[in-house]
């Protein structure tokens, strides 16, 4: 094992000092759920995570500056590790929702609004929205919940000039990931972002990006509103958690292990996303 400093552990990810103004960041084989880290690992999973976050940084090089330094990292971190810039993070889950689903459309049929902004009616599960909109959520502590917020909210929490440049970039960044994940067959119906600061003030792309924890991705030739899509993300695992496990997810009892059908099919959904993005296999 390795002997650098943990500095952090959160649910998937942990990241060690590394090296002045460098972090080692790992991402392990881990799953989480309904704010739950479940029991039972998804194999190969963290070098889905991040090899697929590696390839989308390339591609949104000209989009916004991102944390990636090298690579190459110590042998038993390999595929699953990057050293990354240490940076400022700003605490908020810079969310982007480009389709009508999921805790938006829960609110959507109460109020007609998802985080408060207006949509026009007509619109169902799945529905592509008119255009996206940015819905930022405080980023929780692990076993917290993560609660969505308003632009305005966000603005008086790091700044109303910030809040613009993130609003601004996730958009951008949200824009061109849909429009070259729809070139491969994949709708990218949300997904969240994070951004840090360097000391010099540059607002950087960070953590993962465009990954199936950090993303709804769906089958483009399978898309069809008026009801769930089928995935290539983490939704069958909360899908087998809440309709077919028999586990109370309003309980706060833990999530029960995954059986091995599910984790065989939860790591092949993962394995395909990357194939369809990236045009390649994972070397596993």
């Amino acid at each position: 094992m390795t002997d650098l400093e943990l500095i952090h552990s959160g649910k998937v990810r942990r990241l060690y000092r590394y090296g002045p103004g460098e972090i080692l960041m790992v991402a392990t084989d881990n799953i989480s759920a309904f704010d739950f880290v479940l029991d039972t690992p998804i194999p190969d999973k963290g070098k889905v995570l991040t090899q697929l976050s590696l390839w989308w940084f390339e591609q949104l090089s000209d989009v916004v500056a991102n944390h990636v330094l090298s690579a190459y990292v110590p042998a038993e971190f390999a595929g699953r590790g990057v050293i990354v810039e240490e940076l400022q993070m700003v605490p908020v889950e810079a969310i982007v929702r480009g389709y009508l689903t999921g805790s938006g459309l829960a609110e959507y049929r109460q109020a007609k609004t998802v985080c408060g902004i207006p949509l026009p009616d007509g619109l169902t599960d799945g529905s592509r929205l008119p255009e996206a909109i940015f819905t930022p959520s405080t980023k929780a502590e692990l076993g917290e919940h993560d609660e969505n917020i308003s632009f305005e909210t966000l603005a008086d929490s790091i700044g109303a000039e910030l809040a613009g440049r993130v609003r601004e970039a996730a958009l951008a960044v949200y824009t061109k990931a849909e429009e070259l994940a729809r070139e491969r067959g994949i709708i990218l119906a949300d997904t969240k972002f994070e951004f840090g600061l360097r000391p010099d003030g540059t607002l950087v792309l960070a953590d993962e990006v465009l990954t199936p924890d950090s993303s709804r991705f769906w089958d483009a030739a399978l898309w069809a509103p008026g009801g769930p899509q089928p995935s290539f993300d983490k939704q069958y695992v909360r899908d087998w958690l809440s309709k077919e496990s028999g586990w109370d997810k309003a309980s706060d009892t833990p999530p029960p292990p995954l059986p091995p059908e599910v984790v065989a099919a939860t790591r092949e959904r993962y394995l395909d996303a990357y194939r369809r993005l990236t045009g390649q296999e994972l070397a596993v």
